[in-house]
C-alpha cells in the first residue's frame, strides 16, 4: 500500500462537488483521511472562490492508474463540459505519492503546489503534520511554519457523511495570515 496525499478543489456548486467527489475517493480509495475545509481566491485561474483540501489515502493503485480514475471523477462532476472559463467543478490533483521525486508518467512529484500555495500545505500540516515532504528533511508542520507567501485563506464550515471536518477550534481560533 502506498500513502498518497490528494489535493481536492472546486469553485462552482463547491458544496455539492467537493461532497460527490469524496464519496468517489471513498469508493475508489476505502477510508479516507481528511484535512478542515479552506476557503481561498482563486489562483492561476479567473474565477470565484475555492474550496479546498487535503485527503490522504491508502493505494494499491499504480500512479498512472490512480491519476486516471481521479481524471474520471473530476469528468464525472462535470470537469471537462464547463463551458465557462474560471469555473472547476473538481479538481483532484496528486500531490504525493509515496516517496516519488521527480516526474513519473507526467506528474511531477510532489506536486510545486505544496510547498507553494497556503490552500495545500496548511491542510497537510493538519492532516499529516509529521510526514516528511519526499526529497526534503522537513515535515510538513516545518513547511508551514516557515511558509512565507502572501494567499489569504480561512477554515470554512463543512460536513460530508454527518462528520464536521473542519472543527469548531480552527473555526475560533482562525486568525487571518498575511504575509510578514
Amino acid at each position: 500500500m502506498t500513502t498518497v496525499y490528494l489535493g481536492v478543489g472546486t469553485n462552482t456548486e463547491r458544496e455539492y462537488h467537493l461532497q460527490r467527489g469524496l464519496d468517489a475517493l471513498a469508493e475508489l480509495c476505502g477510508e479516507l483521511r481528511l484535512s478542515p475545509v479552506f476557503e481561498s481566491d482563486a489562483v492561476g485561474v479567473l474565477g470565484k472562490r475555492f474550496y479546498n483540501m487535503v485527503v490522504a489515502v491508502e493505494t494499491r493503485l499504480a500512479l498512472v492508474d490512480l491519476n486516471a480514475a481521479l481524471k474520471a471523477i473530476e469528468a464525472a462532476c462535470g470537469r471537462r463540459e464547463s463551458p465557462q472559463p474560471g469555473r472547476i467543478t473538481l479538481d483532484i490533483d496528486v500531490l504525493c505519492y509515496g516517496d516519488l521525486t521527480g516526474v513519473h508518467d507526467g506528474i511531477t512529484l510532489p506536486r510545486p503546489e505544496v510547498t507553494r500555495n497556503a490552500f495545500v500545505l496548511w491542510p497537510l500540516a493538519l492532516t499529516a503534520p509529521q510526514d516528511r515532504l519526499p526529497g526534503s528533511e522537513q515535515t510538513f508542520a516545518q513547511l508551514w511554519r516557515g511558509w512565507q507567501g502572501s494567499q489569504a485563506l480561512w477554515p470554512v464550515a463543512f460536513n460530508w457523511r454527518d462528520c464536521a471536518l473542519t472543527s469548531a477550534e480552527l473555526l475560533a481560533e482562525y486568525q487571518p495570515r498575511e504575509a510578514l
